[in-house]
């Protein structure tokens, strides 16, 4: 039985930490340059869709994939659920559960970035916190100072005009966000729905400093097994 395991998230890690890892598979997308190991053998680049997959999942006689990606994954989770339907391969999502307002929260919620623009008015100073993949998406916000962080030293300047990055490695703790912000003059936050404690100190300190945020909703998920925690996901890859 050799299981796959599509990674890149802490949950994923944490997942693998766990697992018996004989004849487990983990696949990387490769947005970060230097990922840190994982304890079982490891791809990492995209499968050419989902014709890619298929082969893929044959080749290597793949007999369960367990899809533990990003939440805004949703072009790799689709495949996924449909390829091994069509397989008729064991598949699951682990997707920890999305973030909720509480009562010191001011969230504004967006189905896509082009809603955006009618939030944030213009001349605010805006930290996006949705990664790098996409702030190509955001060129809706002209007229907007934007600020995003990366992990890796960026090869290439702000897709935008009034914009720059700032590098570093998460975690951060609320205190270190809060003082970011602050000497930053940030107006607003942006971050996808993404769930976690890890990256929730961002949303910590918006509350502390009474910043508005712009909360953007998960994509739909396909029709399949969707288990919320690294417990739950195990007993599913212990079951098989």
């Amino acid at each position: 039985m050799t299981r796959l395991v599509l990674a890149g998230t802490s949950d994923a890690r944490l997942l693998l930490e766990r697992m018996d890892t004989t004849d487990v598979i983990a696949s990387l997308a490769g947005a970060t340059r230097a990922p840190a190991d994982l304890p079982c053998e490891t791809r990492i680049g995209g499968f050419g869709g989902a014709d890619g997959f298929r082969d893929y999942l044959q080749k290597a006689g793949i007999t369960a994939v367990i899809d533990a990606t990003h939440p805004f994954a949703a072009q790799m989770t689709h495949t996924a659920a449909t390829v091994c339907q069509s397989l008729d391969i064991p598949h699951m999502i682990l997707q920890r559960p999305e973030w909720v307002a509480g009562e010191t929260d001011d969230w504004r919620f967006v189905e896509r970035i082009d809603d955006i623009p009618n939030i944030i008015p213009q001349g605010a100073t805006v930290f996006l916190g949705t990664g790098r993949q996409t702030l190509d998406q955001f060129s809706c916000l002209k007229g907007r100072h934007l600020l995003a962080r990366v992990i890796d030293e960026p090869t290439k300047p702000f897709p935008h005009k009034d914009g720059s990055f700032l590098v570093g490695t998460p975690p951060f703790s609320i205190a270190e966000e809060v003082a970011l912000f602050k000497e930053r003059g940030i107006e607003w936050l942006v971050v996808k729905n993404a769930g976690g404690e890890k990256s929730k100190s961002k949303l910590d300190a918006a509350a502390q400093l009474g910043l508005p945020v712009v909360m953007i909703n998960r994509p739909k998920l396909p029709d399949a097994t969707v288990l919320g925690t690294v417990d739950e996901a195990l007993h599913w890859v212990q079951a098989l």
